[in-house]
């Protein structure tokens, strides 16, 4: 299995451990976990948008006062 070294000051280093024994976990375990919870979070966020993208037209027919004023089209202007 791949594994990696990481390079940390002194202080970051305690802040880390520090960090990883309130979670209760090792400090291996927890910048393991950290690194994959980062992964699922822009997987995440991506996805988001997407869905955002999708539904952005229906949102803004449904709710015309809300569209921002840099997307309003036909010449609107903000209240």
């Amino acid at each position: 299995m791949p594994s990696l070294n990481v390079s940390f000051t002194d202080e970051e280093l305690e802040g880390v451990r520090a960090a990883a024994a309130a979670e209760g976990k090792s400090l291996k375990q927890y910048l393991h976990d950290l690194g994959v919870r980062e992964m699922q979070r822009q997987r995440f966020i991506a996805g988001a948008d997407g869905w955002a993208d999708r539904l952005r037209d229906e949102f803004d027919q449904a709710f015309p006062d809300e569209v921002p004023p840099g997307r309003r089209g036909n010449g609107a202007t903000a209240a």
